[in-house]
């Protein structure tokens, strides 16, 4: 485990009971040797102190009450993304350094507010792309020069089976869609190997008209060097996700890009002329990593989490994705009728 400058711990607290958080983020904050988790917040008090009870903390049936709270110094915030400014502008106007699950918001304009609050007091403000901290996207850039040459497609796909009917991803009033639950995944993954400010030549989202939500998608990207980035995603498919490097001299293909369990050893594929190899990269904890970023982010203002230009980033290119898109389906839920102006 990395040793951190200060030996404090740092005081967390969790607002919200979603799966994900009990699952995979609460379990490894539990476990960090330099946090201590305060407490956790549900509006159904009950289920809080369960939830509480089962990790060693306090248990809140108030998300105000938890932010209020002067024996925090961070939140992480599992919300439906259309609740994650409310409350991540709370807790940071708290005092609070904030972690935020992906999407940092449902629109550009409440992510931009967050950033420049958060600069303003001080804090830190991360967005939780774990996959980001695995190490095995540092091994594949090493591999580029030597395996792909010269960029000329990135390609990338996130995608899962339906979920089940009563999750938030189908309702719009809190946030839901798959561009904004899996698209955000090939988006930001593109920008790992796409270079500066990158254009949307076109996109296209499929409206469910039972719902009002987009369950599937597609987008072409570009950089200034010419060089383009596929990308798909959706709630309809198989399971699927991954990403791949064409280049002058070969392609790489990531095959568990986004989701890989940490007992997996990745396996990147090579294709270079007649030959093609297969590369087992180390296991690695990438729900751990992030965690311990924040935490390093934290404690200490060092690390690319304090970095908030790639938040920016992101959210803008987000937002042009949704202006550019043709939308497939029910035309009421069409966001250029909304949006009008392009915001960079």
């Amino acid at each position: 485990m990395p040793e951190h400058r200060q030996q404090r711990a740092l005081r967390m607290g969790v607002i919200g009971t979603a799966n994900i958080a009990m699952r995979r983020i609460m379990p490894v904050l539990a476990a960090h040797d330099q946090v201590d988790l305060v407490a956790v917040a549900s509006r159904d008090k009950a289920r809080a102190e369960r939830v509480g009870a089962a990790f060693g903390c306090h248990g809140v049936g108030d998300y105000a009450e938890l932010v209020e709270r002067d024996d925090l110094d961070a939140i992480y915030i599992p919300l439906p993304p259309a609740m994650h400014h409310e409350w991540a502008l709370r807790a940071l106007r708290s005092g609070k350094h904030v972690l935020v699950e992906k999407p940092m918001s449902d629109t550009y304009e409440k992510t931009l507010e967050l950033m420049s609050t958060a600069s303003e007091l001080g804090l830190v403000l991360a967005e939780n792309f774990m996959f980001l901290h695995h190490s095995q996207h540092t091994a594949v850039r090493a591999m580029l020069d030597e395996a792909v040459g010269e960029l000329r497609l990135f390609s990338g796909s996130f995608a899962v089976p339906p979920l089940a009917p009563e999750s938030f991803r189908y309702q719009p009033a809190l946030g839901g869609g798959a561009l904004l639950d899996v698209g955000v995944y090939p988006l930001r993954a593109a920008q790992l190997y796409l270079a500066g400010e990158l254009d949307v030549l076109g996109a296209c989202l499929r409206v469910d008209e039972a719902t009002g939500v987009d369950v599937a998608g597609s987008v072409l990207l570009c950089d200034e060097r010419g060089v383009t980035a596929q990308l798909d995603f959706g709630f309809e498919h198989s399971y699927r996700s991954t990403y791949a490097l064409w280049g002058d001299r070969g392609r790489v293909s990531v095959r568990r890009a986004f989701t890989p369990p940490e007992q997996l050893k990745p396996v990147v594929r090579i294709e270079q002329q007649d030959v093609v190899t297969e590369r087992s990269l180390p296991e690695d904890n990438q729900v751990y990593n992030a965690m311990d970023a924040f935490v390093r982010a934290a404690l200490t203002g060092t690390g690319p989490l304090t970095d908030t230009s790639v938040i920016h980033r992101q959210a803008l290119l987000v937002d042009r994705v949704r202006r550019a898109a043709t939308l497939v389906g029910d035309p009421k839920t069409r966001p250029s009728d909304v949006l009008a102006e392009d915001p960079a």
